[in-house]
């Protein structure tokens, strides 16, 4: 079992759109003429143009697992350009069939039941994140919805194999803002209520027998206490095992029990600056440190199948770092290690003895392979993108990078293939630069391969990705020192990371442009209008432009976290909140916006709403300020529908080529099918 660890409140899923015919221009910035129609093959001299359609569209094979007996294996790969789930017995994959008929969205996320013949997977419609779990039968080829309910959000809680024939399952049917918890039978796809949720806990997890149920109940000041309850009770009665302070709430919290549910491990910050791996004795309240890390939080676990004790665990301050902590796996790690580089993670059959290996490189796709532990062999399976494996991708290297008050900012550069000088690691010249902001606030830039920079490296970009304060994997006063921070202290380091690749010379003042989701969205409009003569164009994707009505339209789930985001952002709850909130919307400041900006979003998305853009889009046209608007209307929080993203990334590539002067690939059929909308001052 492999855990993330992640507290992502506006994390872009994927990024997406379209466009219409352009006047392209090389690298250096002198226009060319090409049509649809062209060729897109460089001079001599140049890079190739990796086609847009390599990096964005579904992935040739992704997310491979075996069943937990080991008979079948199982990924994601696209049937006509959609994701759908496949299968293969273990020993015959020229044997394998798409057992799923998706033919819109693609499926993203599925899972091995414990029988080894059921998988459930999750969809939800044009993006609105009422997800509905589907049990489908890989012997039969039967699908059924087992949460057919109207706007209602249901997850995959539990799977144990004490407990092969069920799943614990979560929906908030009877209240939007609470989950409620039932014991879902994968042979009728019925439920059964377990838990219904008047304690009004967040973050629920079960124990293997399903007799013992952990979960969070948020404080009014901004904090939480962790929760234990018996099961199975008439009236089970919570009993606070920990109080979490605010200030430590976003880095603290509960990862497994172990499989005897005597205990409970922790990813913990209390009494401590960076979040260590704990183990919490449910008997006796004693905690154990595992493993931490003095720069970095715990950033990845690997849990024994069965026993559910960590095996391995994974910190990541610029670079990727592991603890072993089963010496029962060394030996599997040493040969691994010998078979090509990259972060490893794992994922096995119950007995422990097959697994599939996921290979990150840092400028690769990933890589498949499965391992017999008894014979220590690892043979290949598939690349997430096969025509990608001789492309001649970007190299995106670690920099640390001080703020104005001294904080390190630990960053990614990554710079066109071949351009970096041997001896520094920089251009031979400054080159045009895109700031790439990454959403959450509360997530991270990680090393690794990562598309949107290969994309716009290819173009001839400089991509610069910032860790600004607030994100995480660097400790909880990191966190802490971005509370009222959006629009103010989070965006300077933003403006200070941009000033330090002028001064590298990495790139040239009125050459840099800013792209970002989410809180990314957010941050390029603060740069749009707080430091309006710093960034050449914007793109924002789903950003939110109006703090306080971004704060009003939570959905119903995200109202437990209200006091968390107060605290964080600012209380709309006072005239001082209000005004506060104001001062740092983009929306307040529009007349300062002086340079082009494209907006994308998914009229569906739950998280930004749709009235995010619209308002201040129309705010812009009532002053005759040019906006490019792009609309999804089947789209939420990011752009799942292939056709979008790849229509997306012709609009933003069209966009970008214009304003900073990059390498264009011309639309051809890259709009065809999508749904977007779009209108250009």
């Amino acid at each position: 079992m492999k855990t993330r660890l992640a507290l992502c409140w506006l994390l872009l899923v994927s990024a997406c759109g379209r466009s219409t015919d352009a006047t392209p221009v090389k690298t250096d910035g002198t226009p060319r003429s090409i049509t649809a129609e062209a060729s897109i093959a460089p001079a001599k001299a140049e890079l190739a143009i990796i086609a847009r359609r390599d990096l964005f569209n579904a992935p040739d094979h992704i997310e491979p697992r075996l069943s937990p007996d080991g008979k079948m294996l199982a990924w994601l790969a696209p049937v006509g350009g959609i994701l759908n789930v496949w299968v293969a017995p273990a020993t015959a994959l020229d044997a394998a069939k798409a057992i799923t008929t998706d033919s819109k969205r693609g499926i993203r996320v599925y899972h091995w039941t414990y029988d080894g013949r059921h998988i459930i997977y999750e969809q939800d419609k044009d993006g609105d994140e009422n997800w509905h779990l589907y049990v489908l039968d890989v012997v039969t080829g039967e699908t059924r919805d087992a949460t057919a309910f109207q706007d209602v959000k249901a997850s995959v809680v539990a799977l144990s194999p004490l407990k092969k024939s069920s799943a614990v399952v979560a929906l908030n049917r009877r209240d939007p803002e609470w989950e409620d918890l039932f014991e879902l039978d994968l042979d009728k796809a019925t439920l059964k209520p377990l838990f219904e949720n008047r304690s009004r806990l967040t973050d629920l997890r079960v124990s293997d027998d399903y007799k013992l149920l952990v979960g969070d109940h948020q404080n009014d000041d901004g904090g939480k206490d962790i929760v234990l309850v018996e099961l199975g009770k008439k009236a089970p009665k919570p009993k606070s095992i920990a109080t979490v302070r605010f200030g430590d709430e976003v880095t603290t919290s509960t990862l497994a029990f172990s499989s005897d549910a005597k205990t409970l491990y922790l990813i913990d910050s209390r009494d401590r600056d960076t979040a260590a791996l704990m183990a919490l004795d449910l008997a006796t309240r004693k905690l154990r440190l595992l493993a931490d890390d003095a720069k970095a939080d715990v950033a990845d676990v690997i849990l024994h199948p069965v026993t559910n004790a960590p095996q391995v665990v994974t910190f990541e301050y610029d670079t990727v770092s592991t603890v072993l902590l089963d010496s029962d796996v060394a030996a599997d790690l040493t040969t691994l290690r010998a078979v090509e580089p990259g972060n490893i993670t794992w994922t096995s059959t119950l007995d422990n003895r097959h697994w599939v290996v996921t290979f990150a490189g840092t400028d690769t796709p990933y890589r498949f392979y499965t391992y017999d532990r008894d014979t220590r062999e690892a043979r290949f399976l598939f690349s997430a993108r096969s025509v990608l494996e001789k492309a001649q991708l970007a190299h995106r290297r670690a920099v640390v990078i001080p703020a104005r008050d001294g904080v390190p900012l630990v960053s990614y550069l990554t710079l066109p293939f071949a351009t970096p000088r041997e001896d520094t690691q920089l251009p031979e010249r400054p080159l045009p630069m895109v700031l790439y902001v990454h959403g959450g606030p509360w997530a991270r830039d990680s090393e690794g391969y990562e598309p949107v920079a290969q994309w716009l490296a290819n173009r001839g970009y400089a991509v610069l990705q910032v860790n600004y304060r607030g994100s995480t994997g660097f400790g909880k006063k990191f966190v802490n020192l971005a509370n009222r921070g959006w629009g103010g202290s989070m965006h300077d380091d933003l403006v200070d990371a941009v000033k330090w690749a002028v001064a590298q010379g990495v790139t040239k003042e009125d050459m840099v442009g800013i792209f970002g989701g989410s809180y990314g969205g957010y941050a390029t409009l603060t740069g749009m209008t707080k430091t309006p003569s710093l960034f050449r164009c914007g793109v924002d994707i789903v950003g939110p432009s109006n703090l306080e009505t971004f704060i009003a339209a939570f959905p119903p789930y995200w109202k437990p976290y209200l006091s968390m985001i107060y605290e964080r952002v600012g209380d709309p709850r006072t005239d001082e909140g209000k005004a506060f909130l104001r001062e740092r919307s983009p929306l307040t400041h529009i007349d300062a916006i002086k340079r082009p900006l494209l907006i994308a979003q998914g009229a569906n998305d739950p998280r930004v709403k749709l009235a995010e853009s619209e308002q201040i889009v129309a705010a812009m046209r009532a002053r005759k300020i040019p906006v490019t608007y792009a609309v999804f209307p089947d789209e939420g929080h990011g752009f799942a529908r292939p056709a979008n993203r790849l229509a997306f990334f012709a609009l933003a590539e069209e966009f970008l080529a214009k304003h900073l002067g990059g390498r264009f690939e011309p639309v051809g059929m890259d709009g065809n099918g999508s749904s977007m909308q779009v209108a250009s001052d």
